[in-house]
């Protein structure tokens, strides 16, 4: 299906986090926004959906029941070393940010956050992979 004239194709993002109310929440207010959210509600699921589809970008919790966000975040750097991820927790410390940025993601935010803030961000980072 071609883009309508004027409006850009959606954003692919991956939300992986295992609160559902927000996940399910955050992807409607995301979808007005033009950002096509698909939802993992654990590390696996994230990977299992990395694995079968292609995304822009990945939402990615920090703090989940499976899987630790930081050993995700490994996985995804392997299977899709050029996909920009950005890390979101509520239990953030700079030192977990620092460690984040240095496993690569490409940039960090803390819940609760600004929507506005975070599709910028989304935005911000989507632009800067695809120059």
């Amino acid at each position: 299906m071609e883009p309508s004239q004027g409006h850009p194709p959606p954003l692919r993002l991956l939300l992986i986090d295992d609160e559902r109310g927000f996940v399910t929440t955050l992807a409607k207010r995301l979808a007005k926004r033009n950002i096509q959210t698909a939802q993992a509600f654990s590390g696996r699921e994230g990977i299992q959906l990395l694995r079968k589809s292609d995304f822009d970008v990945v939402l990615l919790d920090l703090k989940m029941e499976d899987i630790d966000g930081m050993e995700v975040l490994k996985i995804i750097k392997i299977m899709a070393p050029d996909l920009p991820v950005i890390m979101l927790s509520g239990h953030a410390s700079e030192e977990t940010a620092r460690l984040g940025i240095k496993a690569g993601a490409c940039d960090y935010l803390t819940k609760p956050y600004d929507l506005q803030e975070l599709v910028e961000k989304i935005s911000q980072v989507v632009r800067r992979e695809n120059k």
